[in-house]
């Protein structure tokens, strides 16, 4: 038990992989990757910086004296520079030279894309994980009828895997748009305080040929394919609220999920994970409530309403910039990332665990299935020589009668046994069952679970076969 505050995302949601990823140890140890690109590119391009200095920078990478670096902050009270000091104590043959040319957004701006990225990739990862285990769902149940509904009220049948689809088809735009910002994401590289590089300008005599190789050398050192054209001191904050709404695509993609799965589970079809030994309610021991989808819809909405602080960052940067991002940047980034990993791995836990209870959704389906029945009747009756309005206006009575039956009796529908008792329709009660077979009513949906899942999902889990196999446990 601890005596501060402790963030839920970290104690409770987020895996330590993405936990790490925004840790201080990640940090600094990019900066010092930072420092040794910036020295070697520098070196390479002609100053004077020897290899054994740049030897002496990559023995001490790793080995980061954090107790030196935080009495130094201190005294000076500057992160950079007391990590600059910390590193040159360890390293005196190269003190010199460590962030030669650079300002604070060297190390800080480009280590957030460096960090920004690698947390889109375990995103990446676990999107693609959950789009493989809804495929298998949706295969699994691909030609198993249920009830399909809009507003909520009884429609036309689809089936269970149909609507997986539509949850999966949800996420498969999220990683096109999440493919596409990843695909984007540069270095800042070296500008200087306003962008200009008027420090490098002087390190190096006004060799505008030699400076013009600094961003695009050092992006190769650190894994990029190229740095941003231009900039301020900062790179644009635009770029935050680029990744921020990748995470609130994917958050309000996991929302329609879960909100589905609650609304299901309401209605005993379709179940979430239960243990056995689970508690759903501390006052009523029989229920099951849908907790980790509760859950989903809970992070979910902070991460949507998180992609606005990115968005308000970037509208009201002033000039070449502003320090008014930092404190921001700090909190809504990382706990943006945390948030929506947690999600994620909450949507894996649940799609891998999912019941689907189908004696259920059959007897939901067939309560319903006389009046989605009723214009097949009708045309049956007019092939054999019945008045179509005549028939129509019977129809109209007896779907009246047995909606009242059940709505206002609470008894089951007897449509079918109406109309079997009405003469004009000439049809016996064996053969009105036959036409409420389930399978004749859910059009092409097996059909289009079959193209979407070879046509779609299966090029994409071949591209990205290397990141499947994921499962998630939940800490509560």
């Amino acid at each position: 038990m601890t005596d501060k505050y402790v963030s839920p995302l970290s104690e409770r949601y987020a895996s330590k992989e993405m936990q790490y990823i925004f840790s201080p140890d990640m940090k600094f140890r990019t900066w010092r990757r930072l420092w040794i690109a910036l020295a070697e590119t520098e070196k390479e391009l002609g100053l004077n910086i020897t290899d054994e200095q740049i030897e002496e920078l990559k023995s001490h990478a790793e080995d980061i004296n954090y107790d030196v670096a935080k009495e130094r902050e201190r005294i000076v009270r500057h992160d950079v520079m007391s990590h600059v000091y910390a590193y040159g104590v360890q390293c005196p043959k190269a003190k010199g030279i460590i962030h030669l040319g650079a300002t604070s957004c060297y190390v800080g701006d480009n280590t957030d894309i460096i960090v920004m990225t690698e947390a889109l990739k375990l995103v990446r990862k676990k999107l693609i994980n959950v789009v493989f285990e809804l495929s298998k769902f949706a295969e699994e149940y691909k030609a198993l009828p249920t009830l399909a509904f809009t507003h909520f009220q009884p429609a036309q049948p689809t089936t269970v895997g149909k609507r997986a689809t539509l949850w999966m088809n949800e996420f498969m735009l999220d990683l096109e748009e999440l493919d596409f910002v990843l695909g984007t994401m540069k270095l800042l590289g070296s500008k200087g305080t306003t962008g200009t590089q008027a420090s490098f300008l002087e390190l190096f005599d006004g060799d505008h040929e030699k400076i013009d190789r600094i961003d695009p050398m050092i992006a190769k050192k650190m894994g990029f394919k190229e740095c941003y054209p231009v900039s301020g001191q900062t790179y644009s904050r635009k770029v935050d609220t680029r990744v921020a709404n990748v995470l609130a695509g994917i958050a309000a993609s996991a929302h329609k999920f879960s909100n589905d799965i609650r609304l299901l589970q309401h209605l005993k079809e379709v179940e979430e994970p239960f243990e056995k030994n689970q508690i759903g309610s501390s006052a009523m021991a029989y229920k099951r409530n849908p907790m980790r989808s509760e859950r989903i819809a809970s992070l979910s909405r902070y991460v949507m309403i998180d992609a606005l602080n990115p968005a308000i960052t970037s509208a009201t940067q002033w000039f070449e910039r502003t320090l008014d991002d930092s404190a921001n940047k700090r909190l809504s980034i990382p706990e943006g990332f945390l948030a929506i990993d947690g999600v994620l791995d909450l949507c894996l836990n649940v799609v891998d665990g999912l019941v689907v209870n189908d004696k259920v959704i059959d007897k939901h389906l067939r309560s319903e299935l006389p009046f989605m029945a009723t214009e097949n009747i009708m045309m049956d009756a007019v092939k054999a020589g019945g008045d179509r309005q005549e028939l129509h206006e019977k129809i109209r009575e007896l779907s009246m009668e047995a909606s009242n039956n059940v709505k206002k009796e609470g008894r089951d529908n007897n449509l079918l046994e109406l109309i079997a008792d009405e003469p004009m329709f000439n049809m016996s009660a064996e053969e009105l069952k036959k036409k409420t077979d389930p399978m004749k009513y859910v059009g092409r949906a097996p059909e289009q679970v079959d193209a979407y899942l070879k046509n779609v999902i299966k090029p994409m889990l071949d591209e990205n076969k290397y990141v499947l196999g994921m499962h998630a446990d939940i800490n509560v």
